[in-house]
């Protein structure tokens, strides 16, 4: 059914002003497919997904996207909102009133100069979209008002509600509680399944995404290791890329990751 991946990543290398980001960095990503950017700060999980978004340059390498070329694509080979995006966080005063519903709404005609006519089947797409991450309820609230949890499926519903082959999240489970991270991970999987859309997300912690992710693209100094959680998320593999010594604590499902002093 689908003959090429949603996303590739071929040596890709982003340097700004002349320092390197990342270098040689390779991965494919499926169509139903879930992969996670993990590392620390800085080590370019969302300079990655500007990459993929079109918004940072390579300086070598590739991307491509249903097979296209990501710094050649042109009018005809991807149409609008096939790529969903949601950022780590948008600033949303309060006492704007904006409803959740409007702001999914949004994600359909918001890149439209102008005025266009909202019909029908305009807004059953708006309630399916809220429906589909469990936001119906809460979708005459405004925006600035909701809950952190809340926020993020809204803001979710407006990057699917497009039906795009490829959804980017920059940290979707930051500063959300054990529940709501559970249920934001859970919706995502679901997302996948379900739409087919190739996911891919950056974190910094991997428990909560091991039982779903289907490849981890763990960046750090510069480069990245890439495959299965438990082919990555290794002592030895980490240690290669840290270029220090790591050990690596599996214990009742959960992975611990610390730095180890050789000197002991």
């Amino acid at each position: 059914m689908f003959p090429k991946p949603a996303l590739e990543v071929l040596a890709a290398s982003v340097a700004f002003g002349g320092k390197p980001v990342f270098s040689d960095v390779s991965f494919e990503l499926d169509y139903g497919g879930l992969v996670g950017l993990i590392g620390p700060n800085g080590a370019g999980k969302t300079t990655l997904l500007r990459s993929v978004l079109g918004e940072v340059p390579l300086a070598s390498g590739a991307i491509r996207i249903d097979g296209h070329d990501r710094m050649k694509v042109g009018p005809g080979h991807l149409r609008p909102g096939s790529i969903g995006y949601v950022p780590q966080h948008i600033d949303i005063d309060p006492e704007l009133p904006l409803r959740a519903r409007d702001f999914v709404a949004l994600g359909l005609d918001g890149h439209r100069f102008g005025f266009a006519p909202r019909g029908r089947a305009f807004w059953d797409r708006v309630e399916d979209a809220l429906r589909g991450v469990g936001a119906d309820s809460f979708a005459e609230r405004p925006v600035g008002k909701l809950s952190g949890g809340q926020q993020q499926r809204v803001m979710i519903a407006a990057a699917t509600v497009s039906d795009p082959a490829l959804l980017l999240l920059d940290e979707p489970l930051a500063n959300l509680d054990p529940a709501n991270r559970s249920d934001v991970v859970a919706l995502l999987d679901r997302l996948r399944q379900q739409k087919k859309m190739g996911i891919i997300l950056t974190a910094h912690d991997v428990n909560p995404l091991v039982g779903v992710l289907d490849r981890v693209v763990y960046l750090a100094r510069g480069h990245a290791a890439v495959g299965s959680v438990d082919e990555v998320i290794s002592t030895d593999v980490l240690t290669r890329l840290y270029d220090h010594p790591i050990e690596v604590i599996r214990h009742d499902g959960r992975v611990l990751v610390m730095s180890s002093d050789a000197s002991d």
